[in-house]
This record gives structure tokens, C-alpha cells and sequence, in this order.
């Protein structure tokens, strides 16, 4: 008979499985982050749709509606964004040259050979993430059969989830049976709450740096607004990132107006993190800020970008792990007394 702390190696050794498939298998990888995410996105429509109509018919409408609103969005980014992204790729060697003629950057080397290294970086990949986006576009046929893999693994996930959870509580023995379904439920939910967050959160702060730079009359607010609420995704670093973007791009007008950047993002970086994310994710994630930081930068080493913005949903899965087996191992103890 398997005991409670076999059970506890089981979990872990799964994890890692799991975790490891990210790196060697990242077709397969893909597709299930990807259901999973819009899995916990409308899980709770869903089940609120599902006390009146049947869950398969809940599970249906919901992920219809949802694909119309991914093409609206898609279509807005193509006729908007798109263009004014271009016509910013091309428009970055002028915005280079004005920042590095600047006095304080020619009085100072450091700074002047810095700025050349990040500058270079940041119109390599600004260019690559436009080389990447026509590349999509282009090959998006080829990528139909994923699409459709996708949205058919999603509808069973929402139809049913529950009952693949009573599944893999089935295959450990009928005493972890129980505390296993609960594992997987608090996991679940723990990350359904981030991820929520984590787009709201992107949302508001791509509106607010859209109707700043409106109001400032630049004609590329739509690429800071997007940029910002994509970095927005990267907790900590990625808000970071964004606002010394913006603040360099700023610096090419007058110093007030540098100032003025600077001071818009600090207030807005205080406000969301401060008064904003708390209240919306509260305590329930309950991680420290340089947990955060540092899982971020390891996802970032081992699987690059995408590693950074999966980096805190698997530090959920680790926390729920660690105190499923710390529980275990008290309730042991106890049963040992």
C-alpha cells in the first residue's frame, strides 16, 4: 500500500514531468498552457451557465462567445496597432540618434556606451517581434490544426473538468483520495485568480498609458499602451521594463516632459501594485515579492520569455505542493502519537 509520503513523491516527481515537457516536448506544452489558460478564464461563466442550461451547452457558448471577442480583438490589433508598430520600427533610428545627441549622454561615456548596447537590444527586438508577427500572420494556416486542437481540448476541459479531477484522484489510494482532489482544486483556483489579475491588470494599465500619451498627443501611444500591458504580464520586472521604455523614448522632447513621464509612471506603478493588485488578487497567492523576482528571472533563463510569464503560475503550483506535503507529514506525525 502506498503511503501518504509516497503519495507526497509521486505529486512532486509528476510536477517536475510535467514541468520538463515545457522544455522538451513544446508543441504538446503549448497547447495544454494554452487551454488551461482559457480553461480557467471561463470556468466560472461556465458553471453559473450551467445551473440553467446543460454543461455542455454552457461549455459551448461560452468558448463561442469568447472566440468572438479574440477575433474582434485580432482585428482591432490589425488594422490599428499594427500599422502604427511599423511605422515605430522604422522611426527608431531617429528616435536613437536624438537621444544619444543629448548632452547628458555625450558628457558621461558610461552612459553613452550603455545607451548604445540598449538601444541596439531594443531595436533588435522590436524588429524581431515585427519579423515574428508577419511570420504568424503569413504561416497562420499552418497553425490552423493547433487552433482547432486547442478550442476541442478547452471545451472538455470546461465540460469536464471536474470530472477529470475525480479521475486523477482515483489512481492514489482511496485515503489520499480526498486530500488530492482538494490539491488540484486549490491549485486550480489559486492560479485561476492570477490569471484573472494578471488581465485585468494588463487591461487597465494599457487604457491608462493609451490616455496619457493621448493626451500628450504622441502618435505612438498605441505601442507604449500594448507594450506596457504585455510587460504588465511579468510581475515586477515587466512594469519596470516598460516605464524606463518610455521614460528614454520621452527624453528625445523637452525635459519637462521627462520629468513629467517619469513622475506618470511612478504614480502609476504605486497605485496598481500598492491599492489596485492587492485588492484584486488579496492574499490569496500569498507570495513574496522576491520569490517573484527571482522565479521570474529563472523562467527567463531556462525558457526565455515565455519562461518569465509562466514563471509565477508554476511558484502556485510549488507553494500548494510544498504545503500539501508539510500537511501530510504533520498529520502523520499525529497519527503516530
Amino acid at each position: 500500500m502506498i503511503s501518504a509520503r509516497q503519495t507526497s513523491i509521486v505529486l512532486a516527481v509528476s510536477f517536475v514531468a510535467l514541468a520538463s515537457g515545457f522544455w522538451f516536448f513544446p508543441a504538446f506544452a503549448f497547447i495544454f498552457f494554452i487551454s488551461l489558460l482559457i480553461q480557467l478564464l471561463l470556468a466560472e461563466p461556465v458553471n453559473k451557465l450551467s445551473k440553467k442550461i446543460p454543461r455542455p451547452a454552457a461549455a459551448g457558448l461560452a468558448l463561442g462567445i469568447f472566440l468572438l471577442m479574440l477575433f474582434g480583438l485580432a482585428t482591432v490589433v490589425s488594422v490599428s496597432f499594427v500599422p502604427t508598430f511599423s511605422n515605430f520600427i522604422m522611426d527608431l533610428p531617429r528616435l536613437a540618434a536624438r537621444i544619444q545627441n543629448m548632452q547628458i549622454v555625450q558628457n558621461i561615456p558610461s552612459i553613452n556606451n550603455g545607451f548604445d548596447d540598449m538601444w541596439g537590444e531594443i531595436a533588435s527586438m522590436g524588429s524581431n517581434l515585427l519579423r515574428e508577427s508577419l511570420r504568424i500572420i503569413v504561416s497562420a494556416f499552418n497553425k490552423v490544426v493547433d487552433f482547432v486542437i486547442i478550442i476541442f481540448v478547452t471545451f472538455y476541459l470546461l465540460k469536464d473538468g471536474r470530472a477529470i479531477l475525480h479521475f486523477i484522484a482515483n489512481l492514489f489510494p482511496r485515503r489520499d483520495k480526498i486530500r488530492i482532489f482538494h490539491l488540484f482544486t486549490a491549485v486550480l483556483h489559486s492560479l485561476q485568480i492570477y490569471i484573472r489579475s494578471q488581465l485585468l491588470m494588463c487591461c487597465i494599465t494599457g487604457v491608462i498609458v493609451y490616455s496619457y500619451f493621448s493626451i500628450m498627443d504622441n502618435k505612438y501611444a498605441s505601442v507604449f499602451a500594448v507594450l506596457s500591458g504585455i510587460c504588465e504580464f511579468v510581475p515586477v520586472l515587466g512594469p519596470t521594463v516598460a516605464s524606463i521604455f518610455g521614460i528614454a523614448l520621452t527624453a528625445t522632447d523637452t525635459p519637462y516632459l521627462v520629468i513629467q513621464t517619469a513622475c506618470f509612471y511612478l504614480i502609476m506603478t504605486q497605485i496598481n501594485h500598492n491599492l489596485i493588485y492587492p485588492n484584486i488578487v488579496g492574499k490569496a497567492l500569498d507570495i513574496h515579492p522576491i520569490t517573484t523576482i527571482l522565479g521570474v528571472v529563472l523562467g527567463g533563463e531556462i525558457l526565455g520569455t515565455a519562461g518569465m510569464f509562466m514563471a509565477v503560475p508554476c511558484i502556485v503550483v510549488v507553494k500548494h505542493l510544498i504545503l500539501d506535503i508539510h500537511r501530510s507529514e504533520k498529520e502523520l506525525k499525529n497519527e503516530s502519537k
